[in-house]
């Protein structure tokens, strides 16, 4: 898996992927493929923070066009810290140093989301491994804020990533939808992740990444790496055979 993701980064210049990357261009075209009610609204979009918050807190800024830019604002120090950050952010483009391509071609700027979690506890990111139009695997993040960690969940809720001692979360209850949605916005390519929040039981859509973990995230066990890529390998072997008919 990680070997494909590098092959991807090196290679593949697919113009539609800055497009499902950027931020904002990306809820209008998911909006049209699988609805408005999967977006998380945009309270603002610009290149430049206001000097005064202009929103009820909590919420949340991004970047458009990078990889975890990502600052949430309960109050004004976090709102002086998201102002310091997003001038970096603003800076100059993302992904050159690790040769991701795609990042390179979104527009900078910026965007101001309504925080998603409950108190200071943001919700739990689900992320669905998509190959060839077909969800495999499910990834689950967990306390993202202070004791970030993940699991991998096959279909049928079996972990497959690295044994640990703690109980595994109980999937979500609208999987199945986000299995569907998944997979009509992971139609059209080989492999794509497809990332979604469960909020009072409705999913939302957060983004789609073409490089997970920039490819130098250790998918452990080597197992589960060498299971994905193989997932991936077979995608583009049956690609190949459509095209050579």
């Amino acid at each position: 898996m990680t070997e494909h993701i590098q092959c991807r980064k090196l290679s593949d210049r697919d113009p539609r992927l800055p497009l499902l990357a950027d931020k904002v261009l990306a809820k209008a075209r998911v909006g049209e493929r699988i609805g408005d009610r999967w977006l998380v609204p945009t309270l603002w979009r610009g290149v430049r923070l206001p000097r005064e918050a202009a929103w009820q807190m909590p919420f949340v800024v991004k970047s458009r066009h990078g990889c975890g830019h990502v600052c949430v604002v309960h109050n004004d120090a976090d709102y002086r810290t998201a102002l310091r950050r997003s001038r970096r952010w603003m800076a100059g483009r993302y992904g050159r140093w690790l040769d991701e391509w795609l990042y390179g071609e979104i527009e900078l700027g910026l965007l101001v989301e309504p925080f998603l979690g409950k108190g200071f506890t943001l919700p739990l990111d689900y992320k669905l491994f998509v190959f060839g139009g077909r969800v495999r695997y499910v990834q689950v993040h967990l306390d993202r804020a202070t004791n970030h960690r993940w699991i991998v969940f096959d279909l049928e809720w079996h972990r497959v990533s690295q044994p640990v001692a703690e109980l595994d979360p109980v999937p979500p209850v609208s999987l199945p939808q986000m299995i569907v949605a998944a997979e009509e916005l992971g139609r059209d390519f080989d492999f794509v992740r497809a990332d979604f929040y469960e909020i009072d039981g409705h999913p939302l859509f957060g983004e789609l990444t073409f490089y997970p973990g920039s490819g130098l995230e250790p998918l452990e066990p080597a197992s589960l790496n060498e299971a994905m890529g193989a997932w991936w390998s077979a995608v583009r072997k049956d690609q190949s055979l459509v095209e050579y008919q």
